[in-house]
């Protein structure tokens, strides 16, 4: 018995370090997260559509852009802070590319519009991509070209250097799937409700149908 167990110990230490070794090689292919910032409008859509996407592992709402640190809400959207309404979309680069990321953001707006998106208005509400290095910066343009090719119509979206980002108030994340009840001109609603009747009286998907047509990718039955 003692010869036995001594011959099986050692069998049993190589087999440990062999499943070690495994496992670590899984991980080291294993490409890290990469992120995105996509600035289009109302950032409780843009989370919205992003998080339905294979690959995205998080979506945050927030503000960049802009030269005031941590801001609220309200200081954005009454303006003076350079901040837009951004997303911060993190993704697995084995899973979806950053190319098909940028298609994607491209046609769920509008980027012919440089004065905010749908009836949002105002400098906040613009449209932009924020690049972190320059190869995100040379998929982006290449992606701009190809949407403008596509779309027949000038892109205005700007392509920019990424700056701080800052996550808004925990009310606005996952804003589109929330059961809280909100006070709302048609009386409480939750915050999802309220959110799909917010996108549809803000006249979003109609006109990202309008431009894109079975192109817009976050729109049910485009056409």
């Amino acid at each position: 018995m003692p010869f036995a167990i001594n011959q099986i110990k050692p069998l049993v230490l190589t087999f440990a370090m062999l499943l070690a070794a495994v496992i670590n090689c899984g991980r080291a292919s294993a490409a890290p997260s990469q992120t995105a910032i996509f600035a289009g409008g109302c950032f409780w859509c843009v989370e919205a559509d992003f998080e339905s996407v294979p690959g995205v592992l998080n979506v945050v709402s927030g503000f960049t852009g802009g030269k005031v640190a941590n801001p609220t809400y309200k200081q954005v959207t009454r303006g003076g802070t350079g901040h837009v309404e951004a997303a911060k979309i993190t993704f697995d680069p084995d899973r979806v590319s950053y190319a098909t990321l940028v298609s994607l953001f491209f046609r769920s707006v509008d980027p012919t519009d440089a004065g905010g998106q749908f009836c949002d208005r105002g400098a906040s509400y613009a449209t932009a991509i924020f690049v972190s290095n320059s190869a995100q910066d040379a998929v982006a343009r290449a992606e701009a070209s190809r949407a403008q090719k596509a779309l027949g119509q000038k892109i205005v979206t700007p392509i920019r250097k990424a700056a701080p980002f800052y996550p808004a108030e925990a009310s606005h994340q996952d804003y589109y799937k929330k059961t809280s009840i909100v006070l709302t001109r048609f009386g409480p609603r939750t915050k999802a409700e309220a959110y799909k009747r917010y996108r549809k009286a803000c006249g979003r998907d109609t006109r990202v149908r309008q431009l894109w047509g079975k192109n817009a990718p976050f729109i049910k039955g485009s056409s």
